[in-house]
């Protein structure tokens, strides 16, 4: 899920009531797109084959010759003799834009086996370069925003009050739309697209939201699905109100591993061997910006934006614990605010990703409308993990004000599928390890390869090599390790080693190499 991870049931009866219904292996989702797909050259410096076309697809699916908005589309196409179809991939979200995604994957996996396939991106419903594509409120999150943490009613009021007034603004701007906005919606998108290269089935591979659209996908279509890949798992029990609530803990332990990560390089970093002393001048820190902004522009609320990433990837550690080592040694605020512009700073397509994100979220599953139930349920969760509990709840907030009623979450066990192969890290802070079990058990043929004591999210082409070998063989030639893993899990892979610190020609904050797991990350949102 993006940056930190989503409503009752009227129009929602409908659709849960078509998940349950498993279509024919001829039955189309809709109308047949009409013509070819056009692919037009789109190539960027670091992914030069990439293409680009456009598809129509029905706004309500259940009105297939009714109003058409329109999906973005990407492509690495095959050049081996042996075609394995399309691999279509997906970076989460919701809300991530897909299409350089395609360019990543056919980058990323060895030569050989990407060339066997047309790898394919999208940017789904609303997102990015799709028309139309959603900002409801342009600028929420400019800074400095007021502190996540409410000191008393009055602060919770004002986060309340903003919270409130995003939902509105989308209700005013997109209220015809917002009632399709779902996973599932997004999820028969895919079978049109299907239907417009021309595939019997597609392969699939998604990243944290993006195996949730996966398993949706598979639900309504089993027998249009050949392979699928699903990397770091959401927990389907869980969308999305207490999926947050849990991540809140796990982000928490992951703030917790980065400290005592800053701890072990005190030579370098300058902040104490005791972890837990570091911890608190960490909070020390987020005090005095709440007084005083860095450079006007970091608050409390943007530093726990801007630490937020290491939470995803530990690739981020030394940009972050650079910036934290001036600002606290040497009062120098300007890294932690390069820091902030690298890994969060607010632009056009986080509002973007944001208003899809909520939109998607606060229509896919039922959350409190009672704000009582929040306000009981975050402060017990902040009483043990402070790190990003207030942040996530204010971001998730405007749920409880959306404008559409909410769709019942559907049931995703599934016994009509191939082999499918699940990748879970067992410290995953943003999906945690349960949902990779839950899945696994749901999916009847599934396989599950876990990272032990990893704690990066998204772990798949990410530079732990024993992961990508099961991924690479899956793809190549359809086989899933069974067994000889521990516990639920089918095969075990070692963590890849935490950071060195970076070496830096001066106090600054180290640049973020875009290569391996921090670019996956930068396509998924969280840096």
């Amino acid at each position: 899920m993006q940056k930190r991870a989503g409503v009752l049931i009227a129009a929602g009866a409908l659709l849960a009531g078509a998940v349950t219904a498993v279509p024919s292996a001829a039955e189309p989702s809709a109308r047949e797109p009409s013509g070819p797909l056009v692919w037009k050259g789109c190539a960027t410096k670091q992914y030069p084959r990439l293409q680009c076309a456009s598809v129509h697809v029905p706004l309500d699916h259940d009105d297939p010759d009714g109003e058409r908005i329109t999906l973005a589309l990407s492509r690495v196409p095959h050049t081996a003799k042996t075609f394995q179809g399309p691999l279509l991939v997906n970076p989460g979200g919701p809300g991530a834009s897909g299409r350089t995604m395609a360019g990543f994957v056919a980058a990323s996996l060895p030569a050989k086996v990407a060339a066997q396939y047309d790898v394919i991106g999208f940017d789904p419903r609303g997102v990015g370069a799709s028309r139309p594509a959603l900002d409801c409120k342009p600028g929420y999150f400019t800074p400095v925003r007021p502190d996540s943490v409410p000191r008393d009613q009055r602060d919770e009021r004002v986060n309340l009050a903003r919270a409130a007034s995003f939902a509105k603004a989308c209700g005013d701007k997109y209220g015809g739309l917002l009632r399709h906005m779902s996973t599932v919606n997004a999820a028969r998108d895919l079978d049109v697209v299907r239907q417009a290269l021309g595939a019997e089935r597609i392969n699939y591979f998604g990243y944290s939201y993006g195996t949730y659209l996966g398993t949706v996908y598979a639900k309504l279509f089993p027998h249009r699905v050949r392979r699928a890949v699903l990397d770091s798992v959401v927990d389907p029990h869980a969308v999305w109100y207490r999926l947050n609530l849990a991540q809140d803990v796990a982000f928490d332990a992951r703030h917790k591993a980065f400290t005592a990560w800053v701890a072990k390089h005190h030579t370098t970093y300058r902040l104490g061997t005791d972890p837990a002393k570091v911890e608190a001048r960490w909070y020390a820190m987020r005090e005095a910006l709440r007084k005083k902004p860095a450079g006007q522009k970091i608050g409390p609320a943007e530093l726990e934006d801007t630490f937020l990433p290491g939470g995803y990837f530990n690739g981020f550690w030394p940009t972050l614990a650079e910036a934290f080592s001036a600002y606290v040694n040497d009062n120098d605020p300007d890294p932690l605010v390069a820091a902030h512009k690298t890994l969060s700073s607010p632009d056009a397509a986080s509002d973007n990703s944001y208003s899809v994100y909520a939109a998607v979220q606060c229509r896919d599953a039922d959350w409190p409308k009672d704000w009582g139930v929040w306000h009981r349920d975050n402060w017990e969760v902040y009483g043990k993990a402070p790190f990003s509990t207030w942040n996530n709840a204010w971001y998730n907030a405007p749920c409880a004000f959306w404008p559409v009623d909410s769709m019942a979450v559907p049931d995703l066990a599934n016994d009509a599928l191939p082999p499918v192969l699940l990748f879970q890290a067992t410290e995953d802070a943003a999906t945690p390890y349960e949902g990779g079990v839950s899945v696994h058990r749901q999916l009847r043929r599934s396989s599950l390869v876990v990272e032990q004591g990893g704690g990066n999210h998204a772990v798949t082409l990410a530079g732990n090599a024993c992961l990508d070998r099961y991924l690479a063989r899956y793809l190549e030639t359809g086989a899933v390790p069974r067994g000889g893993g521990r516990g639920a899990a089918d095969a075990v892979c070692a963590a890849t080693p935490d950071p060195q610190p970076a070496k830096t020609a001066r106090g600054g904050a180290e640049p973020v190499a875009r290569t391996g797991g921090a670019a996956l990350h930068g396509l998924l949102g969280h840096g």
